[in-house]
């Protein structure tokens, strides 16, 4: 439990030196590359998944199973809701960078029946009035804008993601009302809360990943991958090509046989989810 305590009270003070020195770091990597050109730090990034996948198992897991079992459904549903509606504001700002103005008048919708008659989020009655929940954040901002992923990096606590990716997460942290919320003793349970709340949501989906992986870290640096192409391109990614060096199709293996990554049934991020859309609830 001390160790839980330590974890949420550094946590928001270091993310962004975190995030950036991730990010420099698999920008400079040219030299310490392992072949494969999306990832070319593979060796670094499959101790911090390590590091990641030890501090899952120890604490955040056993929390995240102890709070789905104590607390019924419709609290949880409830709490995922309050958090995601936090979410659509910053959602529809980014639908507004990436100039899909009716989408990003709908999230602003969402934001003021949920807030409202939804009670600050908890009911979702948007989803109910025909509005639909999106998924953006400042890295597929930048995504639509051209900017291409890097390299693919793993982030102690935060797990999958890219360069681009980094420094997306840099500037939803940094425009966090929940991390930047005072007092400090609230904020940081309801950064526990939603860290353990998004936990408990994929719970679900480890079975999945334990059955379908033969190389764990592989499947979800692919699942990943495909997802954030996918998300990127609002489900309508454009044909691959060899011109595209960060995602060209590679030779098919054994493995890649045996092993087909499902991208919307993986944990992406197997510690903590920040600003990802779950599944809505109502």
């Amino acid at each position: 439990m001390g160790a839980l305590n330590r974890m949420k009270t550094t946590l928001p003070a270091r993310i962004k030196s975190i995030a950036v020195s991730i990010a420099a770091a698999s920008l400079l990597a040219g030299c310490a590359t392992s072949g494969n050109p999306k990832d070319p730090i593979e060796g670094f990034n499959r101790a911090i998944f390590a590091f990641n996948e030890g501090l899952d198992a120890a604490i955040i897991k056993p929390v995240a199973t102890g709070y789905e079992a104590v607390l019924p459904s419709p609290i949880r549903t409830g709490v995922t809701n309050f958090f995601g509606n936090i979410d659509d504001l910053f959602i529809g700002v980014n639908n507004l960078l990436q100039g899909k103005v009716p989408e990003a008048f709908s999230d602003f919708g969402r934001v003021v029946i949920n807030t409202t008659v939804g009670l600050l989020g908890v009911i979702d009655w948007a989803s109910d009035a025909g509005l639909e929940k999106h998924n953006e954040d400042f890295g597929q901002t930048f995504g639509r804008w051209g900017v291409g992923n890097g390299a693919y990096v793993v982030i102690p606590v935060f797990g999958s993601r890219t360069a681009r990716d980094t420094v997306g997460l840099v500037l939803d942290v940094a425009v966090d009302p929940v991390a930047k919320h005072k007092p400090i003793a609230v904020r940081n349970t309801a950064i526990v809360l939603r860290l353990e709340n998004d936990r408990a949501n994929l719970l679900a989906a480890d079975k999945v990943v334990e059955e379908a992986a033969l190389d764990k870290y592989s499947y979800m640096r692919d699942a990943y991958l495909q997802r954030r192409r996918n998300l990127i391109y609002d489900g309508n990614p454009p044909r691959e090509i060899e011109a595209d060096a960060e995602q060209a199709d590679r030779p098919v293996t054994a493995e890649a046989e045996t092993v087909e990554p499902r991208a919307e049934l993986v944990p992406v991020t197997p510690v903590l989810m920040a600003h990802t859309e779950p599944a809505v609830a109502k």
